[in-house]
């Protein structure tokens, strides 16, 4: 699937936590009828094996609403899945070392937390930047904050597309707004919510008004 930064304008990232009343495959689904526009499956605790086998399930269920699938830092295990992509941290494999062993249209994610990282992530190949954390996140609580100003500084340092991470909600979203981000990228903002298609309906919305 060929990228477009149009698939970052509600980037929704998965997480286990919320699974419950719901399997992660029916939340995601519940997400997707709200219109999410990209998703990325990061787990941190299952086999490689168990990984490929969930993201062969997700892909064809993204692929159904027309949206790319992202494997969050197993490059592999995006590969042997067929997913559209993966997304990279500062610490994993490098972007340039991915993009010389993936097919042209393969999407490249990267995180971006300062200008230098941002442009050697474009450098080296990357399709977007994932920029944050923007407020605290309950996902990932040591993570780095940076301002809205940092936020605009990065954005406006590359050509590519970036999205914002951290912490996002309904609540807070309206405090970035000119940050010059392409979207935004949510997770425990629709994952726990207990109606997960409305609750994308309502970012999805609200982060139109932002970004167009």
């Amino acid at each position: 699937m060929k990228f477009q930064k149009e698939m970052l304008l509600l980037y929704a990232v998965s997480d286990r936590s919320w699974v419950g009343r719901q399997t992660l495959y029916e939340q995601i689904e519940d997400a997707l009828k709200g219109g999410v526009t990209m998703v990325q499956l990061r787990e941190k605790n299952l086999t490689r094996e168990l990984l490929i086998e969930e993201a062969v399930q997700i892909k064809e269920l993204c692929h159904r609403f027309q949206v790319p699938l992202i494997i969050n830092d197993d490059v592999e295990a995006a590969i042997e899945s067929g997913a559209d992509g993966v997304h990279v941290g500062i610490e994993d494999t490098s972007v340039a070392e991915i993009r010389q062993n993936v097919p042209k249209d393969f999407i490249i994610g990267a995180t971006a937390k300062t200008v230098e990282q941002a442009k050697a992530a474009e450098a080296d190949g990357a399709n977007y930047l994932g920029v944050g954390a923007v407020f605290p996140s309950p996902t990932k609580t040591k993570a780095i904050r940076i301002t809205t100003k940092q936020l605009k500084e990065i954005c406006s340092s590359v050509s590519i597309p970036a999205v914002a991470i951290g912490g996002i909600s309904l609540s807070n979203m309206q405090e970035i707004q000119g940050g010059g981000m392409a979207g935004i990228a949510v997770v425990s903002a629709v994952f726990s919510a207990d109606d997960i298609e409305e609750t994308a309906k309502k970012l999805k919305e609200k982060v139109k008004d932002m970004i167009i």
